[in-house]
């Protein structure tokens, strides 16, 4: 029996759902310790060198509801897309994602001096995975991409919604969400392009 329970704890962590569970107890983990001071984006402390802080700014959170927001979104676009998704696919994806996600906000957002959060890569994730679905045939891929674009588009204009603000206890970074949906479709277009080579 134990054998049977730690086999199926193995197949689990060699799935998808594994990945996603290692990147949740990751971010509950960072949450506890209290360590913004030294992981947090903070663009001053990454032009004197602290350039960790490109990918481990997405893995932190300002307050326990932000959190569960972006672990609920986490686990429902991985329900929603996970036939899209190996276990090293995705680690390798996330790990992109953060990586693109950081380097836009520096590169493109000067004025932005701080940020966390795993939001923008949340956006990046569901707009490769939409994507995945208007590749595979799902016709309700090119609906969700639609609606991903409208409300990040809208986001650029109006600006996050004041619930949101007042539950998270800070700004949301709507420049992230942009970032993210970008950098997913980027990722997207880049497996396309090896697909094809490789089909050559």
């Amino acid at each position: 029996m134990n054998l049977t329970f730690s086999s199926r704890i193995a197949k689990t962590l060699k799935s998808p759902y594994g990945i996603a569970l290692l990147l949740s107890l990751l971010c509950i983990g960072l949450f506890f310790i209290h360590q913004d001071t030294l992981l947090a984006y903070r663009r001053l402390a990454i032009e004197q060198g602290q350039w960790w802080r490109i990918i481990t700014g997405n893995l932190l959170h300002t307050n326990d509801w932000h959190l569960i927001m972006n672990l609920a979104g986490l686990w429902a676009i991985l329900l929603l897309h996970k036939q899209h998704y190996s276990s090293i696919g995705l680690l390798w994806l996330l790990f992109i994602l953060c990586l693109l996600q950081g380097i836009g906000l520096y590169l493109f957002y000067p004025n932005l001096l701080g940020y966390v959060g795993l939001s923008g890569v949340l956006h990046g994730l569901f707009s490769y995975g939409v994507i995945q679905d208007c590749r595979t045939g799902y016709k309700s891929g090119y609906l969700l991409l639609l609606g991903v674009i409208v409300k990040v588009t809208y986001e650029q204009i109006q600006g996050a919604s004041p619930e949101v603000i007042k539950l998270i206890g800070a700004r949301v970074a709507t420049e992230a969400h942009l970032v993210g949906l970008l950098s997913g479709l980027l990722c997207a277009a880049a497996l396309y392009g090896i697909q094809r080579l490789c089909q050559r």
